[in-house]
């Protein structure tokens, strides 16, 4: 079956209920509750992004820890960019054209006069690639997974965005990768990257090391004082890149959300975390709770401190049930 990936200028229509559609509506389920109770300074459109510098010639934009609202325009994710001898690699270009716009000006007021060489998008949640509109689409690269899932999601999570962020959103279109990658290094622009083709967070997440520095870019494969998001996730899978992404040689860690961490607490904390919500949740189904009785469990106090904790919990639980349902009381055909 063939798939349309959308140009910068076209945007395909709604598309009836499909599979997909569902799961990228899922991906909303129990958000953001307050879409149109912006503050004055949601209402000016501005986002002010500030570049940290976390590695040499490397920096950091970093995201809130919270769930998409007016007050922060969808700002909720981490990106970066990275000068090499030749030009500028960026990593993930954030939620919209306005972000990836502003995201743009920043880098070309850091790192004046250089060319902006390649733009690698880490996996197909909305808030890490729909910048991609301010970017030239010849050099943005992914997994052709990662391409695959934004052509088949791209468009509906474009447009639940727009439901929330509303003016944040403007003007913005889904818009995919053109270069499909597969090999295990990159050099680009006189800097050498190793590149890691993983999974669990969702169905391809893409990892990247800046071989010259030793930073890790590990998209939402990690967070860190943040709850994490699983409308596309395998725990078990998750857990083995986790293990991988663990025994990446690196100098320090930037994960999807949260601060840049040197220290390994961004796997240690996601990789204790999703193994709690996986056994959570699968008590809860074998001792025959309701999803809504799941949902008021008690959080341990270990994770109490995560920003948007409980959300992201009632959002697991309606994410993971159905699938632990199945797995844990299977079907049993029975002959007459």
């Amino acid at each position: 079956m063939s798939r349309r990936l959308h140009s910068p200028t076209t945007r395909l229509s709604a598309a009836p209920l499909s599979r997909s559609r569902r799961k990228a509506l899922q991906w909303f389920a129990l958000g953001c509750g307050c879409a149109m109770c912006g503050s004055v300074n949601a209402r000016l459109l501005d986002f002010d992004l500030q570049a940290v510098e976390i590695a040499s010639k490397t920096w950091a934009v970093l995201g809130r820890s919270e769930g998409f609202e007016q007050d922060n325009g969808g700002n909720i994710v981490n990106v970066a960019f990275i000068e090499a001898p030749d030009g500028v690699i960026v990593i993930d270009t954030g939620p919209s054209k306005r972000y990836g716009d502003a995201l743009r000006q920043l880098i070309e007021k850091t790192i004046p006069g250089k060319p902006i060489l390649r733009v690698y998008n880490t996996h197909h949640h909305p808030d890490h690639f729909l910048g991609n509109q301010s970017f030239d689409a010849s050099v943005i690269a992914a997994p052709q997974k990662v391409i695959d899932n934004i052509a088949l999601e791209g468009n509906d999570m474009t447009d639940n965005l727009y439901r929330l962020l509303g003016d944040w959103m403007r003007g913005t279109l889904p818009v995919a990768p053109t270069l499909s990658m597969d090999a295990d290094k990159e050099n680009v622009g006189g800097k050498q990257f190793s590149l890691y083709y993983l999974s669990g967070h969702t169905s391809s997440d893409f990892v990247i090391r800046d071989d010259d520095t030793g930073v890790v870019f590990s998209g939402d494969l990690a967070f860190l004082y943040r709850a994490p998001t699983t409308p596309h996730a395998d725990i078990a899978v998750w857990h083995q890149s986790l293990d991988t992404l663990k025994n990446i040689d690196k100098s320090l860690l930037l994960p999807g959300h949260g601060p840049h961490d040197k220290k390994g607490e961004a796997i240690e904390q996601t990789k204790d975390y999703i193994d709690w919500l996986h056994g959570s949740i699968s008590e809860s189904v074998s001792q025959g709770l309701t999803m809504n009785e799941a949902m008021l469990l008690p959080i341990p106090k270990r994770f109490q401190g995560l920003g948007v904790v409980r959300d992201e919990y009632v959002r697991s639980v309606v994410h993971l049930y159905p699938s632990l349902e199945d797995e844990l009381f299977p079907v049993i055909e029975i002959n007459q």
